[in-house]
C-alpha cells in the first residue's frame, strides 16, 4: 500500500505511509467516537436541581457543579472533535498518498513533520479530551452520589477509583506515544 518516496524528515512521506497509520488513525477517530458517546451521556444523566442519592440536604449539588459539568463537556467534545478532525485530514492525505488510482495533480504530498506534528496533535487532543471527561464525570458522580466536600464516601470512592484507573491508562497511551515517537 505504500508509494515510493524518500521517508526521511522533511520530504515527501511515502515510502513508509502505509495501512499501519491509517489503521492507528482510525483506532483513534473510534475512541473518540466512544468518548464523545460518554460526553452526551454525562449530560443526560445529570440536571441541575437534583437531589444527590447521598440523602443529607448538604451534601446536594448546587448550579456551580452543574455549570462546571457543562463548561467540562464541552470543553472535552471539543478536544475529542479537533482529534478526530485532524485524525481524519491525516487519513484523507495518507489514501491520496497511496492512491493509484488519481492524476498526480490531485495526489497529495505529505511530508514526515506534518504527518508526525498532526498525529502528535490528534494525540494531545484526545489525552486533554479524557482529562476533561474525568473532570466532568466527578462533576456527575457528585450531581448523583453527593458533594465529595461533605464527606460522601460513595462519592470519594468513585471518584478515586475513576481517576487512578483512568490517570495509569493516560499514563500507559502517553508513554507509548512518546516511544512511538522517539524510536
Amino acid at each position: 500500500m505504500s508509494r515510493g518516496g524518500d521517508g526521511g524528515g522533511g520530504g515527501d512521506y511515502g515510502g513508509t505511509t502505509t495501512s499501519i497509520h491509517v489503521t492507528a488513525l482510525d483506532g483513534l477517530v473510534n475512541v473518540n467516537s466512544l468518548f464523545t458517546v460518554a460526553v452526551f451521556v454525562g449530560l443526560s444523566i445529570a440536571s441541575p436541581g437534583q437531589r444527590s442519592l447521598e440523602g443529607r440536604s448538604e451534601c446536594d449539588p448546587g448550579l456551580d457543579v452543574a455549570r462546571n459539568l457543562l463548561i467540562f463537556e464541552v470543553v472535552s467534545f471539543s478536544f475529542f472533535l479537533f482529534s478526530s478532525l485532524v485524525a481524519q485530514g491525516l487519513k484523507l492525505a495518507i489514501n491520496l498518498l497511496n492512491s493509484n488510482d488519481i492524476d498526480e495533480a490531485f495526489r497529495a504530498h505529505i511530508s514526515a513533520r506534518v504527518l508526525r506534528f498532526g498525529m502528535l496533535a490528534s494525540a494531545v487532543g484526545s489525552v486533554l479530551g479524557c482529562i476533561f471527561l474525568v473532570l466532568s464525570m466527578v462533576q456527575v458522580i457528585q450531581i448523583r452520589l453527593g458533594l465529595l466536600s461533605c464527606g460522601s464516601q460513595s462519592a470519594v470512592r468513585s471518584v478515586a477509583v475513576l481517576v487512578t484507573l483512568v490517570s495509569t491508562a493516560l499514563a500507559v497511551y502517553i508513554a507509548t506515544i512518546f516511544y512511538a515517537f522517539t524510536h
